[in-house]
């Protein structure tokens, strides 16, 4: 069977995206099980108006800013260019969203993108278990597949002295902000700038993942291909733009994901504020990259809305894309 290769997952002769095991892994495990213990039990016991509004801010800015911008359209698709210092302060914030360091981050995402290109894989990377299954398995597990593709990920990242670190520290970069939050608010401030923060993040991102590789909408659809993405527009403002997850398969490295009427996408706006501030350039747009082997359109015809897509971003960015 002939196995896709992808930027950084190179299909040898022998990977297979579906013969593997499921395993425990304890330490990830352990920090999200105890992060989401200690929101269960002391959230309600702490609760104030000032830590509710500090867990908002804190979520918003890091969700947005750091995962969504920061680690996943810029450091993993590189869908838009941005100085280092710029782009080492949004991977930061992305690793403050508590789900791993940059290289896990990378590894984490790229293999799942890999198995899902395939025509099978296994059952975790295509979320395709019952709901509490798939949530142990994504939030305490891994796969271990037997015949893995061969993982490379670019010097100009694996050398980053700055993404060494953070891969070494990134549980730990909690710390400084819960000792911050500490002087400033007491433990009301800790549990929810740090635990609720963390557990809701972490319990956010599986649920889009769960329900967006399962059923939704969807404006394209790609012929071949193990596992379908779709969009969740009811979700597309607290994801800040995630949650279009169908447009996402369809065009990876498009910086936007909100490409139907009406689809909001909160980090591509985040995008444009940096590109208007000269923060960030060469943005990718849907036009702009490489069409998808199998990629069908399954709504409107797709060249006027693509033209009228790219056309809006660019007069809104005032012509800096």
């Amino acid at each position: 069977m002939h196995m896709i290769s992808t930027q950084r997952m190179i299909s040898e002769e022998r990977s297979d995206a579906e013969d593997g095991r499921v395993i425990w892994v304890a330490p990830k495990s352990l920090w999200t099980g105890g992060l989401t213990a200690v929101a269960l039990v002391a959230g309600p016991l702490t609760f104030t108006w000032d830590a509710f509004l500090l867990f908002v801010v804190t979520s918003a800015v890091t969700i947005c800013a750091g995962h969504s911008v920061g680690m996943h359209r810029l450091l993993i698709h590189r869908s838009f260019k941005a100085p280092i210092l710029v782009e080492h302060a949004l991977v930061y914030l992305g690793v403050l969203v508590g789900m791993a360091g940059p290289f896990g981050m990378i590894h984490a995402h790229d293999i799942r993108d890999w198995a899902q290109r395939q025509a099978r894989c296994h059952d975790l990377h295509a979320h395709r278990r019952s709901f509490f299954v798939d949530a142990f398995w994504q939030m305490h597990c891994a796969v271990a597949l037997r015949h893995p593709p061969r993982f490379v990920v670019e010097p100009r990242v694996a050398n980053d002295r700055f993404y060494r670190f953070l891969e070494r520290t990134w549980m730990a970069q909690q710390i400084p902000w819960a000792i911050l939050f500490y002087a400033l608010g007491g433990w009301s401030w800790v549990v929810w700038g740090i635990a609720v923060r963390v557990s809701v993040s972490l319990t956010g991102h599986w649920l889009v993942g769960h329900y967006a590789h399962r059923r939704g909408e969807q404006g394209w659809t790609v012929d071949g291909v193990a596992v379908q993405g779709y969009d969740l527009p009811r979700f597309g403002l607290v994801t800040f733009g995630e949650s279009f997850h169908g447009n996402h398969h369809a065009f990876p490295e498009s910086a936007r994901l909100g490409l139907e009427r009406g689809q909001v996408d909160l980090g591509f706006v985040f995008i444009r504020v940096l590109a208007a501030l000269g923060l960030a350039r060469d943005l990718k747009l849907p036009g702009d990259t490489a069409r998808r082997a199998g990629l069908r359109r399954v709504g409107p015809p797709a060249e006027a809305l693509l033209a009228e897509r790219q056309a809006d971003a660019r007069n809104h960015a005032g012509g800096v894309l």
